[in-house]
């Protein structure tokens, strides 16, 4: 799936990646993921503050960019799990840095922790 949603617009590779990113929730999402498949309400649960509403778009929003895969299994009751694709595995490994510049900077030079 093409990442764009504002085509011919962004001014560089970095205003791409924020559209991509941009939102409260979107990368507490590939972080969570990272380390395994989620359903929804594991997810809801790992996030609080976030409403159902909030992460289902943003869900639909990763899953249009082809960064999260959401897989629907035909049980009952119905299953549904959200997973990292490839490109969502390359997204959260260039975050790395920025999320060791947070720890270093932001949080009082804690030892980062690389994300998974």
């Amino acid at each position: 799936m093409a990442i764009g949603r504002r085509p011919g617009s962004y001014e560089c590779g970095v205003d791409a990646a924020m559209d991509v990113i941009g939102g409260k929730w979107k990368v507490l999402i590939l972080w969570a993921l990272s380390v395994r498949s989620h359903r929804f309400g594991e997810l809801r649960r790992e996030l609080p503050g976030v409403t159902e509403k909030v992460l289902a778009a943003q869900l639909r929003e990763l899953e249009a960019d082809g960064i999260v895969h959401r897989e629907e299994y035909e049980e009952v009751p119905p299953r549904v799990e959200y997973s990292l694709t490839p490109r969502g595995v390359s997204l959260n490994t260039a975050l790395e840095p920025l999320g060791a510049w947070g720890k270093a900077n932001v949080l009082g030079g804690v030892t980062p922790e690389p994300i998974r």
